[in-house]
């Protein structure tokens, strides 16, 4: 939308779709929705509240039918009451009461939200949206490492000369390296999916008081289990204040940080590799690199993926630091921030299908790699010094210093002469004199192969 003040609503809206089924007020008001009619569903099948009887078929239908059917014209419907009421959560047990008025279920209308707070029904929702919000985004996590797998398989054995403070170093191959970020990349992911997200539905504490107070011979907590748990696919936190702890939160939006702090590595390392001419870009008809220099194909997937990542990150690091605290039982300083959960979603999900774009353009430019790898014998320095110290030469690295250390040129010929000079085991001369740049990568083939 054109109006839009966010970016996530404007300009990328297209892109993050599929986050406002997760993220939205509506999703907010559908999940709400939800748990309050599980919960009374739950009531109604605890033998312990014979005041809240159990359900018909017909009735079960109903109320089942009011969670599947609702839609963004129903939430509309809810923010309607919300403007009399003002309190958000109240207004949808006001908008479920409407909904069974005149039905046979209208005698249990005041078991609706009974004996919860608020938080009861917002932390449920919340981790409900995360839930689906977290569906939403692994599969582009795990797209991205896909891809890497595939460029790591694909250039296992393509040297490259790597680049130790910017210098020229030891070579590598550009599979093995693009292997590290998967790896990386991958044991985030799965830290993200290891992070259980809780739940709970006990009061205004957390210690159950209206419950007991009504109902002292009913397993509560028990019950409370069966709609976190058997219902919801959440998990129960018994121990609470008020308001569930957020402990999890902040552990789950730290590990989507560290996954996305290490596509801006791989962003940046991208970007210097395609500034040094290793990779290629694939033109597509009708862009425009540059609006004076025609001949430009800028590197603007991973620029605009890092600058969102960025953006991601600052939203996750204030939403992990704030939310684990609370003055005393509660406060309310965690409901604006929590609203912002989808914003780091968002430009997480943004930067993610920006870095794909510009995998899907990149083109391995092997003859810039040899090009650079031929001009480099300097490199070949390590395994010589190594070689002599085997040998027991004295002072192996001092000379090689000397030999190399600021030259304007070190050559083959200047590499072979000096190696003839050495006293070495013919077998291990002979290593030196067949080996080039290209060809000293030690294990890195290997190594990307250890992906699988």
């Amino acid at each position: 939308m054109i109006t839009a003040i966010s970016p996530i609503d404007g300009r990328y809206a297209s892109k993050v779709a599929e986050l406002t089924e997760c993220f939205s007020e509506y999703a907010l008001v559908r999940n709400r929705v939800r748990v309050e009619v599980l919960w009374l569903m739950a009531l109604c099948a605890e033998a312990g509240i014979p005041e809240c009887r159990a359900l018909t078929t017909e009735e079960q239908t109903l109320l089942i039918g009011i969670v599947e059917d609702f839609t963004p014209q129903e939430a509309e419907k809810v923010k309607e009451i919300e403007r009399t009421t003002n309190h958000d959560v109240k207004a949808v047990e006001y908008y479920l009461k409407k909904k069974i008025e005149g039905t046979s279920l209208e005698e249990l209308s005041e078991f609706l939200h009974f004996a919860c707070t608020s938080e009861d029904i917002n932390n449920l929702s919340h981790a409900l949206m995360l839930k689906d919000g977290l569906a939403a985004l692994l599969p582009h996590q795990q797209e991205l490492i896909d891809q890497l797998k595939g460029f790591a398989a694909a250039w296992k054995a393509v040297p490259m000369l790597a680049r130790t403070h910017g210098q020229t170093a030891s070579p590598t191959t550009i599979g093995k390296e693009l292997a590290v970020f998967a790896d990386r990349l991958d044991m985030q992911k799965a830290k993200a999916e290891a992070v259980e997200i809780l739940g709970k539905l006990n009061g205004a504490v957390g210690n159950f008081n209206a419950h007991l107070s009504a109902y002292p011979d009913v397993d509560w907590p028990a019950l409370a289990k069966g709609v976190i748990e058997g219902e919801l696919g959440l998990r129960q936190n018994r121990f609470t204040t008020q308001i569930e702890p957020h402990d999890y939160m902040a552990e789950l939006f730290d590990a989507i940080s560290r996954f996305n702090t290490i596509l801006i590595d791989l962003d940046r390392d991208i970007w210097t590799y395609i500034s040094m001419a290793y990779f290629g870009q694939k033109t597509i008809k009708g862009e425009v690199g540059s609006s004076t220099m025609p001949h430009k194909v800028n590197p603007i997937d991973f620029e605009n993926s890092e600058g969102n990542l960025g953006l991601a990150n600052a939203i996750f690091g204030h939403l992990s630091a704030k939310l684990p605290v609370s003055r005393l039982q509660r406060d309310l300083t965690d409901s604006t921030v929590l609203r912002n959960m989808g914003v780091g979603f968002g430009y997480s999900m943004i930067a993610y299908l920006s870095t794909l774009k510009g995998f899907g353009k990149l083109k391995l430019r092997e003859d810039n790699l040899a090009s650079d790898l031929d001009n480099a014998w300097e490199v070949l320095a390590e395994p010589i010094q190594t070689i002599m110290r085997k040998a027991g030469i004295e002072k192996p690295y001092e000379k090689l210093k000397d030999l190399t250390r600021g030259q304007d040129k070190i050559t083959k010929e200047t590499i072979r002469q000096f190696v003839e000079t050495l006293e070495l085991d013919p077998a291990d001369k002979q290593r030196l004199l067949d080996m080039s740049p290209a060809t000293y990568v030690g294990m890195g083939e290997q190594i990307a192969e250890l992906l699988g």
